[in-house]
């Protein structure tokens, strides 16, 4: 075999491995981190979830990153202003929440030491509303200023 055939398959062994490492990654390996990270992952859920059941949309919103991307059926919804735009009318009247919100079954793992995976499902209830609830997933991301959620799949 060539040496340039040698290099190529050193060059793809190579990206398989970091690829493997990049999609594998095991907070056991450092299980003391990972657990202040899923802390202060479920923390500012909590303080989302707070702030939108006292009427506090921006504050709902502050977990996401300024680059959110929302799914929803009609498509991607990109950035955090058409959300709270969205949000205001479907789930607010005259500045207070039409419903409690709440989480449950909430889990948290880490994709990589910098990423991480949270789902559960959410419940809208009472003020003489019927209930809503389904599943999220939102993708974080650490930043500087610390985690954020920069994509949203809610349904």
């Amino acid at each position: 075999m060539k040496a340039s055939a040698y290099a190529c398959l050193i060059g793809l062994a190579a990206a398989a491995l970091a690829t493997r490492a990049a999609f594998s990654y095991d907070a056991s390996n450092s299980p003391a981190k990972w657990q202040s990270d899923e802390a202060e992952i479920r923390q500012m859920l909590d303080a989302s979830v707070q702030a939108f059941n006292r009427g506090d949309l921006p504050g709902h919103l502050a977990i996401y990153d300024e680059d959110v991307n929302f799914m929803t059926k009609e498509g991607p919804r990109p950035g955090i202003a058409p959300i709270e735009k969205a949000f205001r009318e479907a789930y607010f009247r005259d500045g207070k929440p039409k419903q409690q919100l709440s989480f449950e079954q909430l889990a948290v793992r880490p994709l990589t030491p910098d990423v991480a995976l949270a789902t559960a499902r959410f419940v809208l209830s009472g003020g003489a509303e019927k209930d809503q609830t389904g599943w999220f997933t939102l993708v974080w991301v650490r930043r500087p200023s610390g985690w954020k959620a920069v994509h949203d799949h809610s349904g």
